[in-house]
């Protein structure tokens, strides 16, 4: 898909059928367009976890309670890692959330691109998630997203609701 028609066409995705898996071809696509996002210094401070296993599944649909988010057939995680992650001397700041961010972002274009489903989950419960992953005192999780096809009842609205860019954007 063209780049611009992506950014505008895509939106967060809350309709999943659940006896349609991803393909391991499509994932590796998917994941491998996160594994090339930009990072300070290249220090590449993350790793993805995907879930796909009923088991796992079940752990982890247990920390976000949404109905639709339990019919997803697999669940990516950005897990940021803290000391892996540039650190600006001037001030101590540690680049590790935008470094997973940024990878979360070209997670969720590249699934559009495939025409999977996702949806940035920030309101879920991090300890049970800590706790269902087993992530070490390093380990952070930055995001979530279920990854899959939207049912066939399932239509985009179509409608994004952004603020003007003359508010947004000051030419200096």
């Amino acid at each position: 898909m063209e780049f611009n028609e992506l950014i505008r066409s895509r939106e967060s995705i809350r309709s999943y059928d659940p006896s349609k898996p991803v393909p391991e071809e499509t994932l590796r696509k998917i994941l491998e367009a996160g594994r090339l996002a930009l990072s300070a210094a290249n220090r590449q401070p993350w790793k993805f976890l995907v879930i796909s296993s009923p088991g796992m599944l079940a752990k982890v649909r247990g920390c976000y309670g949404r109905e639709w988010f339990h019919d997803a057939p697999h669940v990516v995680a950005v897990v940021g890692l803290k000391d892996q992650a540039w650190v600006r001397s001037f001030d101590g700041y540690n680049a590790v959330e935008t470094d997973a961010a940024i990878a979360m972002t070209h997670i969720i274009l590249a699934a559009e691109n495939e025409g999977v489903g996702a949806c940035w989950i920030a309101n879920y419960d991090p300890a049970k998630l800590r706790e269902a992953l087993g992530l070490s005192g390093n380990e952070e999780i930055f995001g979530i997203t279920p990854l899959g096809y939207p049912r066939k009842d399932f239509s985009k609205s179509g409608i994004k609701k952004r603020k003007p860019f003359k508010e947004v954007v000051e030419i200096l």
